[in-house]
């Protein structure tokens, strides 16, 4: 009797604790649900609700009149947008059509739904539009709220480019300074993680908002503790290109009390595999394929 007791207690105490293990896995819709919503769009937001994602990923950027908008690029990417007048961009011009110098009344205006997209052929198309920060925020937080769904995490991307201060986005500072004032104002900073390529808006970010979580992406392939080093903190989260990930890296980061999150990891094969290297979660293009796992 004791020992059918104490094999029932430990079966227990084993279900909980991995149910605690798949809580704590986290899945980040990359754009919302790239793969199958148009990037950056409310909709594709709220699909990856759906979906049950439990991070909004999101790219920011910032427009002529200092707004934070949504979008993966400073400019309007060739792959997505329509001109206001229906016309496509072109690869060569897109750079011309520069956000930072344009009002959002103006980049409103822009389709960037209706476009075939070439690396995702199955995305759903309609006409959409890069939303506020803002306003994107208050449609998921409406949202979970009637579906009586989880509030999910932020994790928003400063969106810069190499020499574009001024040019293409404002000084990282001011960058961090327009994002931090639509967090504050939504009451939304323990629900917060700043991502983004360029450790100078995580180190301003650390500096000014020591309590809001950070997350560096990383592209290239180089010691991870030459990237902490120059840092200069340890961030909340380590975020590589996925082929960049191994055993190695991920008891790096976790003997360091960091997490690891690699991106973008869109098979099932893929997420089977990163799982069994012990991250601590997944960015994705199709949150979908985690209701594929067995």
């Amino acid at each position: 009797m004791h020992k059918k007791f104490l094999l029932l207690s430990t079966l227990i105490l084993l279900f909980f604790h991995v149910s605690a293990q798949k809580k704590k896995f986290d899945v980040q819709g990359k754009a919302g649900a790239r793969g199958i919503m148009p990037e950056n769009t409310i909709e594709g937001m709220l699909k990856a609700i759906d979906l049950g994602v439990t991070t909004l990923e999101m790219d920011a950027v910032i427009s002529k009149d200092k707004q934070v908008v949504l979008s993966q690029e400073p400019y309007f990417n060739n792959e997505i947008s329509l001109q206001p007048n229906g016309k496509p961009i072109t690869l060569k011009d897109q750079k011309n059509y520069n956000i930072y110098k344009m009002d959002y009344e103006e980049i409103k205006k822009f389709d960037v739904g209706s476009k075939v997209h070439n690396r995702f052929p199955g995305q759903m198309k309609f006409k959409a539009y890069k939303p506020l920060l803002s306003e994107t925020i208050d449609a998921v937080e409406a949202y979970v709220k009637e579906h009586k769904l989880a509030k999910p995490v932020y994790s928003i991307e400063t969106k810069t480019i190499k020499k574009g201060d001024n040019e293409f986005h404002p000084e990282p500072a001011e960058f961090v300074e327009l994002i931090m004032d639509v967090i504050n104002s939504k009451k939304l900073a323990k629900r917060v993680i700043i991502e983004s390529f360029d450790m100078r808006t995580l180190q301003y970010l650390h500096e000014k908002y020591p309590k809001i979580q950070t997350s560096l992406l990383i592209d290239e392939k180089e010691p991870f503790e030459d990237y902490i080093e120059k840092l200069g903190f340890k961030p909340t989260i380590y975020s590589p290109y996925s082929v960049l990930v191994g055993k190695g890296l991920v008891d790096r980061c976790h003997e360091m009390g960091i997490k690891i999150i690699p991106w973008t990891v869109n098979t099932v094969k893929e997420v089977n595999y990163f799982m069994s290297l012990g991250v601590d979660g997944i960015i994705t293009d199709f949150p979908n394929i985690m209701g594929q796992l067995k």
